[in-house]
C-alpha cells in the first residue's frame, strides 16, 4: 500500500487539496472528500481507492470545468484529458468525463479536424496534419479528414507569388519558392505546379 506523505491546500482554490502519495503529487480533493474519509499524513492507501474517491465526489465539478474549458473553442479529447490531468483529476474521473462528453456531442475529433482543416490557410495537407497531432487529435480522425479534402493548388501559387513578392524570378529564387512550399506541407506535386520553373536552357 502507498502512504499519504502530505495534504496541502492548493493555493489557487482554497476549498480543494492535493494529496501526495511517497513523496509525489497524485490527485486533488475538495477539503470535504478529505475531511469526509478521514484522510491524513502517515495513513496507508491503495491508489484505486483515492480514485473512487474523487470519481465519486468530483466527477461532476470535473465535468462542468470541462465544458466551460471547451466552450471557447472545440478541443481535441487529448487535450481535454491533459486539461483536467493538470488540475489533478484521475485517470477514472478524466475516463467519465471524456465518456460523457462523447456521449452529449461535445466532443468529436474528426468534427474538429474537419474544422480545423477549413479554417486553415496557407499550409499544405503534411503540415496540417503535423499540427493536428501535436493537438492530439485522433490519428484515424486525422486521416480520415485530410482524405475528404483536396490540396489546392490555387492557395499554393498565391503562397508562392507571396513569397516571391519583390524577389527577381530567377531561377534560384524560384527553386526556394518551390522548397518553401514544401516547408509549408504542400506536396512536391503541388508546389512544382504552383511554381512556374523556367525552361531549361
Amino acid at each position: 500500500m502507498a502512504e499519504i506523505t502530505s495534504i496541502e491546500p492548493q493555493k489557487k482554490d482554497k476549498n480543494r487539496c492535493s494529496i501526495f502519495i511517497d513523496g509525489r503529487f497524485y490527485c486533488g480533493l475538495t477539503l470535504q472528500a478529505a475531511l469526509k474519509y478521514r484522510l491524513k499524513v502517515g495513513m496507508h492507501v491503495d491508489k484505486p481507492f483515492l480514485d473512487e474517491i474523487q470519481l465519486e465526489t468530483e466527477k461532476n465539478t470535473a465535468l462542468d470545468k470541462a465544458l466551460t474549458h471547451i466552450s471557447a473553442t472545440m478541443k481535441t479529447e487529448k487535450q481535454i484529458s491533459d486539461f483536467l490531468s493538470k488540475k489533478g483529476y484521475t485517470e477514472a474521473v478524466c475516463a467519465y468525463v471524456l465518456e460523457r462528453m462523447r456521449y452529449y456531442g461535445f466532443l468529436d475529433d474528426y468534427a474538429y479536424c474537419k474544422a480545423y482543416i477549413s479554417g486553415t490557410s496557407g499550409r499544405g495537407k503534411r503540415l496540417i496534419e503535423a499540427e493536428l497531432i501535436k493537438r492530439g487529435a485522433d490519428r484515424n480522425a486525422i486521416e480520415r479528414a485530410l482524405s475528404e479534402c483536396e490540396e489546392d493548388e490555387d492557395e499554393a501559387r498565391a503562397v508562392a507569388i507571396k513569397y516571391l513578392r519583390g524577389k527577381e524570378k530567377t531561377k534560384e529564387n524560384i527553386y526556394k519558392a518551390y522548397k518553401y512550399l514544401v516547408s509549408r506541407g504542400f506536396s512536391y506535386d503541388t508546389a512544382k505546379a504552383a511554381v512556374d520553373f523556367p525552361d531549361e536552357d
